[in-house]
């Protein structure tokens, strides 16, 4: 599965809302600081990388888009990074 699919999935299955790709999540809403950090945990479980203080940007965050770009440039470009789930 791709990483925008794993995101996807993992959004709908803890927030119980379908969101477009480029929909801030946050703006909506649908993300409190508590799951903030949960999703944090699930990018760097699920794909393999380590997310730093530097990383801990809305920006990197906001949108499925947007984390889907942020673990490509965190796995060095590897679109099909991380585990087959």
């Amino acid at each position: 599965m791709e990483i925008r699919q794993r995101i996807r999935s993992y959004l709908a299955s803890n927030i119980g809302a379908t969101v477009g790709d480029n929909e801030d999540i946050f703006k909506r809403g649908l993300v409190n600081s508590l799951f903030a950090m949960q999703l944090v945990v699930f990018i760097e479980q699920e794909f393999t990388i380590a997310v730093e203080g530097d990383d801990l940007d809305l920006d990197n965050f906001h949108s499925i888009d947007a984390m889907t770009a942020f673990v490509i440039r965190k796995s060095g470009g590897n679109g099909d990074h991380g585990s087959a789930s």
